[in-house]
C-alpha cells in the first residue's frame, strides 16, 4: 500500500515538473539575428494621423520676428520679476477629421499623411519664403500614445514624450511578456487612414525588423495572447509550483510513515 501510494506521488510530482517546464526556443527572442540580420537602414516615418495634436515650434535668431508663428497658452508676464518677457507653453494644433490644421499667417494647411519630417520641412520653407529667412521648425506629436494588453506584467497605455519607438522598447514598457505569452504570434492593430489594419510578429525570429511594424505609429495596439499550452491548461501552469510544493510535502510524510 506504501509503496503504491509512494508511486503515485512520484507520477504526481513528475506530471507537475513536466507542465511547468517551457521550450527554451518559445521563450528566446531573436533567434537567428546572428544570421538573419542585415544591414539595411530601418524604415522609420512617423505619420500624422488625424486627431493628432502638433506642438510646432519656430525659432531664429531674432525670436521677435517668428513670435507671430509661436502661439502659447498660460502666458505670463515675468518682465518685471526677471526680465525674461512673457513665457507659457506651446499652443498644440489639432488635426481635424479633414485632416488639415490652421496655423498663424500660413492658413489652412495638410497635415494628416505627412511624415513628422515632411511636415516641419514644408512649414519652414513656408515660413523662410515669405516671414523669416532663417527660420527652423521643429514638429512634434503630443498625443503619441501606445497601448499593449494581454500577457505581459504591466499592460496599459503608454503616453510617451518621443516620437520613435520599437515593438521591444514598447514590451520592455511594459514589463516584458509573462511566461505564459506567446511569442511568435504578437498582433500589431493600427489605423491606416481610418481603417483598422492588424499584422502578426514573430518575436523569435528577426525578420520583423526590416517590416513597417518594428517601429510603432501612435495609437497603436499591441495585443500578446496566451501561448497554446497556457490555453490547454487554463490556468493550470500558473499553479504548477504550487502543486509541485503539495507533491513534495506528501512525498515526505509517505517517507516519514514509511519508516515508521
Amino acid at each position: 500500500m506504501k509503496h503504491n501510494l509512494f508511486k503515485a506521488v512520484q507520477l504526481i510530482l513528475g506530471i507537475a515538473l513536466i507542465s511547468s517546464c517551457v521550450s527554451k526556443k518559445r521563450l528566446l527572442y531573436l533567434q537567428d539575428i546572428d544570421t538573419s540580420l542585415t544591414d539595411n537602414e530601418l524604415n522609420y516615418q512617423s505619420i500624422i494621423k488625424k486627431d493628432d495634436i502638433l506642438r510646432i515650434s519656430v525659432t531664429s535668431e531674432n525670436m521677435e520676428l517668428v513670435q507671430p508663428f509661436n502661439q502659447l497658452i498660460g502666458i505670463t508676464n515675468q518682465s518685471s520679476l526677471n526680465g525674461i518677457g512673457q513665457q507659457g507653453q506651446l499652443f498644440g494644433y489639432l488635426v481635424d477629421n479633414h485632416g488639415t490644421l490652421v496655423f498663424p499667417l500660413l492658413g489652412t494647411i495638410e497635415a494628416a499623411g505627412k511624415t513628422r519630417e515632411e511636415m516641419t520641412v514644408f512649414l519652414q520653407s513656408k515660413i523662410r519664403e515669405g516671414f523669416v529667412k532663417d527660420a527652423v521648425v521643429d514638429v512634434r506629436i503630443v498625443n503619441f500614445k501606445v497601448t499593449v494588453l494581454g500577457e505581459v506584467n504591466r499592460p496599459g497605455t503608454f503616453n510617451l514624450d518621443y516620437n520613435r519607438i520599437t515593438l521591444l522598447q514598447v514590451l520592455g514598457q511594459a514589463g516584458d511578456l509573462t511566461i505564459y505569452g506567446n511569442r511568435k504570434n504578437i498582433t500589431i492593430l493600427r489605423d491606416v487612414d481610418g481603417v483598422q489594419t492588424s499584422h502578426r510578429v514573430d518575436l523569435t525570429t528577426s525578420d520583423f525588423i526590416d517590416s513597417d511594424f518594428y517601429y510603432l505609429q501612435q495609437n497603436d495596439v499591441v495585443v500578446v495572447e496566451p501561448n497554446y499550452a497556457q490555453v490547454q491548461a487554463a490556468g493550470f501552469n500558473r499553479n504548477a509550483s504550487l502543486y509541485v510544493s503539495i507533491a513534495s510535502i506528501l512525498l515526505s510524510l509517505i517517507v516519514i510513515i514509511s519508516r515508521n
